[in-house]
């Protein structure tokens, strides 16, 4: 089968290169075209447009930026017209897939969804249009499941991709990262500051900032893929900081605790049981834009969102100040709280309905186009 998926950032690229592999257990034969990164590259196939060159954040910057977007919608629709698969698959991505899933549904493509927009946080007139457009949604949270059962239409949970991630990945011993990295044997603090410029400009510095008040720790950066050192290393000032890239799974399995930007991270860190502080910060203008599509939903983490209840303090716009995450650093370096994460962190886990995500989801793609 010819298989056409589109994914928008990191996190897609990483889910998307992990369902290739196992759609092609379920198709040996499977060819690929998609919209991804390295990753999904790496599994085979032909990447139409790399993340990198379409990774526009908030609303100001989606204005400024509007032209080449409606560029790509038209190179995408042409370039599925071309390719005519069998399926297609749309992985979160929302403001691009589901303009493009409208148009594909039309023109009678079988159309899929794994991982899910967040209809549940913001706009869920938008369920209407999906009820309309894709044929079948694979879903990654249990609580979306349950969303989308109060509107009428049926999803599959399929459990979390990330618990596949984690654990098929290949382990280095704490040592040998250590050695491998230049690090001392001192405690790390992992800092998480996102992937994309705007964010980690906004971000790094704050989180930088708590380093000469923690001597007796190591603070690594933990380099996005879609990001060169060069940018980075503006705010680096201090001698015990470390840059490490694309290796963000290693140093989590070492860290003592991390300061992660919200978004996928936040599980990630979790589910690595790392103590950690959600922070965002975005543009006043972003920012007032959003908070008024969420006023329904007490939470930004995933890992609060998931467990419904506050598991980890998150410090948003004004509340992300250096005072503000000493005070919270502290917190998650004191021992009777890091106990009680723990205890969370692993119920969270059982939540996530164990491993298999991407053989289930492959699975029922696969099913759907041969029945």
């Amino acid at each position: 089968m010819k298989y056409y998926i589109i994914a928008g950032e990191a996190s897609g690229d990483l889910h998307g290169s992990n369902l290739m592999k196992a759609l092609k257990k379920e198709d040996p034969k499977a060819e690929f075209r998609f919209w991804g990164g390295d990753l999904m590259e790496a599994v085979g196939g032909t990447l139409v447009k790399h993340y990198k060159e379409r990774s526009f954040m908030g609303f100001a910057e989606v204005i400024m930026n509007i032209s080449a977007i409606f560029k790509d919608f038209d190179l995408c629709k042409t370039d599925i017209s071309e390719y005519q698969p069998d399926a297609i698959v749309f992985i979160d991505n929302s403001g691009f897939n589901l303009r493009i899933a409208k148009w594909a549904k039309k023109e009678g493509f079988k159309t899929n969804y794994y991982i899910s927009p967040q209809v549940w946080a913001s706009r869920a007139g938008r369920v209407k249009d999906i009820k309309r457009d894709i044929d079948a949604m694979y879903v990654i949270l249990p609580f979306v499941e349950t969303f989308y059962k109060t509107h009428n239409y049926p999803v599959t949970f399929v459990g979390h991709p990330l618990i596949d991630a984690i654990s098929g990945r290949e382990q280095i011993s704490e040592t040998a990262f250590r050695v491998e990295n230049e690090l001392s044997e001192k405690p790390i603090i992992a800092l998480l500051p996102g992937s994309r410029k705007q964010e980690i400009s906004k971000m790094l510095s704050v989180m930088l900032s708590l380093t000469p008040d923690y001597p007796n720790y190591q603070f690594v950066i933990a380099g996005a893929p879609s990001q060169d050192y060069d940018f980075y290393k503006q705010f680096i000032k201090n001698s015990n900081v470390h840059f490490i890239s694309n290796k963000t799974y290693d140093l989590l399995s070492v860290a003592s605790a991390a300061l992660v930007t919200s978004g996928t991270a936040t599980l990630e860190a979790a589910l690595f049981k790392v103590p950690e502080v959600v922070c965002y910060k975005g543009s006043w203008l972003s920012y007032q834009i959003g908070k008024r599509l969420v006023k329904h939903i007490k939470y930004i983490s995933l890992v609060n969102l998931i467990m419904d209840k506050e598991v980890v303090t998150e410090l948003i716009q004004d509340d992300f100040t250096r005072k503000n995450l000493k005070i919270e650093l502290d917190k998650i370096l004191d021992q009777s709280t890091r106990n009680k994460l723990f205890l969370d962190y692993y119920e969270l886990e059982k939540k996530l309905g164990g491993k298999g995500a991407s053989a289930k989801t492959a699975q029922l793609i696969y099913k759907s186009l041969i029945t």
